[in-house]
């Protein structure tokens, strides 16, 4: 990634360089027909000009992403917020909205989960939604799955939480190890992952992602706002003051 924006920052920078030599602004060049390498020689005793140009362009990009993003949740707001297939966490009736998208195999969120909590305990007008978002290999989206399925048997929370303390990989075998560990029955549980709901919801949550820009986990959204990857609690309280004064 860093090297398709280095070259093509390098581009820009030669364009605008040029420009400056053809303007004056910059010395003048000593000839025509070796345009490229004086540049290329510029660049390199200024190397701090890509630096810029490849953060200007990461910026703009940024800014494109956050506006497309920002028109998506406005035009989704009951999927991303209300949708009945997304778990919730301990306070269902709150009067802020956090949506986080995750994956179980994600150290980030694992990271993120005690934090998510304190901020529950915290704030009981916070209403966490969960969005199963398996990125990360088949056991991400067999753990997704049983973890959907756990709502038939009201036990989502203690699952997800349970999964998100487990150290190690996630994969079939220690999603329903983790599964008879809170008390889950792991043969109903079974069942309950055929049903064809289940995996329309994580279809929905991928489609969704995709719209919202969101290609890593965590990420976070709450008002009108996204955040991509680990914040701190600090970053995250700002997030929901947002969405409450939205």
């Amino acid at each position: 990634m860093f090297g398709s924006f280095a070259l093509a920052g390098l581009s820009v920078a030669f364009s605008a360089l040029a420009l400056l030599f053809a303007a004056g602004i910059l010395p003048p060049l000593r000839g025509t027909d070796d345009l490229e390498h004086q540049l290329r020689a510029y660049l390199l005793d200024h190397p701090e000009v890509i630096v810029e140009s490849v953060q200007g362009m990461e910026a703009r990009r940024q800014a494109a992403a956050n506006s497309e993003a920002t028109a998506v949740i406005a035009q989704r707001r009951d999927e991303i917020f209300n949708d009945p297939g997304s778990p919730v966490g301990a306070n269902p009736r709150g009067d802020a909205i956090l949506v986080e998208f995750f994956d179980y195999n994600c150290p980030y969120c694992r990271q993120a989960t005690p934090m998510l909590e304190r901020l529950e305990q915290e704030d009981k007008g916070l209403r966490l939604v969960f969005k199963e978002y398996p990125i990360l290999g088949p056991g991400s989206v067999f753990a997704a799955r049983a973890a959907l399925a756990s709502q038939k048997q009201g036990k989502y929370l203690a699952f997800h939480k349970a999964m998100m303390a487990y150290e190690g990989r996630i994969t079939e075998t220690s999603s329903l190890e983790v599964a008879a560990s809170v008390g889950l029955d792991v043969e109903k549980l079974k069942q309950d992952m055929k049903d064809p709901a289940i995996d329309e919801t994580i279809r929905r949550n991928i489609a969704l992602a995709q719209a919202l820009r969101i290609s890593g986990t965590p990420s976070f959204v709450a008002g009108r706002e996204i955040v991509r990857g680990l914040a701190d609690a600090a970053g995250i309280k700002r997030l929901i003051a947002s969405a409450r004064g939205s």
